[in-house]
């Protein structure tokens, strides 16, 4: 590889480096940052367009740099080189101009290492005569090396608008910036700052804005709640016109100093017993009709005026005639026991209160037939003592469950019918106490089969053997609405249907205590 300039710099070259200067000077005043940058190129036309043997060769860049914001950089690369172009056995002396954005990842103005990528388009003229437009895309990374100095490196890849003149540029050089410093990294220079010590934002010329209200924090009077304008930065939750910390209901709207006084008899509801009806204050906002000095709703006679002895009312009157007086009778117009009201069954418990009023019972009212805790009504099983958490009906013993997966297989019949061996009826009249026992559960009987045979006729035969299994049970006392029978034939085996141990546990009947 060589470095190769085979001819002086261009005029433009010279005025651009002349310029340079004075433009840095003419932005030193503004925000954002300027920069010049000179680097060295190594530039490659082979690989990108598939050429063999075309050296790597080299060239120069000049730049200015733009700061726009604190993401994003502009620039202006000046670039003479030298090409290696396919099917020119000399190399051609090149010069371009790009204008280029650049999209930088910046923590903030003490970061040492800044990636950037970018994008841009430039005019590339040969010296041959020949000019072409490319479009430059690439990566770079700065290193900080002092307050204002930079190394940097960039590998960029040029599409370009004519055959064989795509090309890869890598980049080592130097980076100065002038410019303004941006102390609190706000990517407001200082010398735009107006709170050049603290973090702000563009609208308040680098001041903050801390809760982000549109209202800066020199002149918000809440600057760590987001408020109102008009409210001088604080907040007014109910909009009432009142700021929250002078509000004492800031999340109800209300005239009254800030609070809501609905019936508007000059009471806030906060402090009004009845704040719905207008009242005066010697009744806490409640009315008084009767003016006996006792609020109406404490009243039991309010058009009346009357003794607070006698809650309101002129004198003991009973109406019903239940040696209740109406001030303590509950159902002033019906005759009762109970507090003045009628009570049918005698339970204790009123009528209007009492769920099962014609039944006398300890719980609601209601009666509890087992003595479980459970009351009928609520009670699976109100004819058998059982847990509340098994919803009043017995549990299930071991003994009783054994037996019935036992019955399972100890049910026979002959071979390929519905006749129940004589075997079976030890089985089956267990079955029978047991249904003497649980006398609130029911019982499913389910006929299953083995494989053997056709399926419609092993559907067929399991019903017809859970059938009689059925009016065994019935011969034996047990009423048939406590029961049902269903056939599954084959589909539910449960072991393997082609052994012979597996055949005989499929043919089965299975018998399943339940209650509804």
């Amino acid at each position: 590889m060589s470095f190769i300039v085979a001819r002086p710099f261009p005029k433009s070259v010279l005025l651009f480096l002349f310029l340079l200067p004075l433009i840095a000077q003419a932005q030193e005043n503004q925000k954002g940052f300027n920069a010049v940058s000179a680097k060295v190129l190594f530039i490659d036309y082979g690989n990108p367009n598939l050429i063999k043997d075309l050296d790597i060769t080299n060239g120069l860049e000049i730049s200015y740099i733009r700061g726009l914001n604190k993401f994003i950089n502009l620039s202006f690369p000046l670039k003479v080189g030298v090409a290696n172009v396919n099917d020119d056995i000399n190399n051609r002396n090149i010069t371009s101009l790009d204008a280029i954005l650049q999209f930088q990842y910046l923590k903030d103005e003490k970061s040492w290492l800044i990636p950037y990528f970018f994008a841009g388009g430039g005019l590339v003229y040969e010296r041959s005569g020949d000019a072409n437009t490319q479009i430059p895309l690439g990566l770079g990374i700065n290193f900080k090396v002092g307050k204002n100095s930079y190394i940097n490196t960039q590998g960029e890849y040029r599409i370009s608008n004519i055959e064989n003149r795509d090309n890869l540029q890598i980049g080592v050089g130097y980076i100065y910036r002038f410019g303004n410093t941006d102390k609190d990294g706000d990517g407001i220079v200082d010398g735009r700052d107006k709170c050049p010590e603290i973090p702000g934002v563009i609208d308040f010329e680098g001041c903050p804005d801390t809760d982000q209200d549109g209202i800066p924090d020199s002149e918000d009077v809440c600057p760590l709640v987001a408020g109102l304008e008009a409210m001088n930065g604080c907040p007014d939750t109910d909009g009432d016109g009142l700021t929250d910390s002078a509000d004492p209901c800031p999340r109800m709207a209300g005239r009254l100093n800030g609070c809501p006084d609905s019936d508007n008899d000059g009471i806030a509801d906060s402090e009004d017993e009845c704040p719905d009806v207008v009242g005066t204050k010697a009744m806490q906002g409640c009315p008084d009709r009767d003016s006996d000095g006792i609020a109406d709703y404490k009243d039991k006679c309010p058009d009346e005026y009357g003794t607070l002895e006698n809650e309101g009312c002129p004198a003991v009157v009973d109406a019903d005639g239940d040696g209740v007086p109406d001030g303590e009778d509950q159902c002033p117009n019906q005759a009762g026991t109970v507090n003045g009201c009628p009570d049918s069954d005698g339970d204790g418990v009123e009528d209007s209160k009492d769920r099962c009023p014609e039944l006398a019972g300890p719980f609601s009212g209601c009666p509890d037939t087992d003595g479980d805790g459970l009351m009928d009504a609520e009670d699976r099983c109100p004819n058998q003592a059982g847990p509340t958490d098994n919803q009043g009906c017995p549990v299930i013993s071991k003994e009783v469950q054994q037996t019935l997966t036992i019955a399972m297989q100890a049910v026979r019949f002959e071979t390929g019918r519905a006749t129940l061996k004589q075997s079976s009826f030890e089985i089956l009249d267990r079955i029978v106490q047991i249904m003497n026992q649980y006398v609130d559960h029911k019982l499913t009987i389910s006929g299953h089969t083995d494989n053997t045979g056709e399926a419609s006729n092993n559907q067929i035969l399991s019903e017809d053997r859970a059938k009689a299994c059925f009016q065994y049970l019935v011969s034996r006392g047990i009423t048939p609405t406590r029961m049902g029978y269903v056939g599954y034939g084959e589909s539910q085996p449960l072991a393997d249907n082609n052994t012979a141990q597996g055949r005989v546990l499929n043919r089965r009947v299975e018998f399943d205590l339940y209650v509804e």
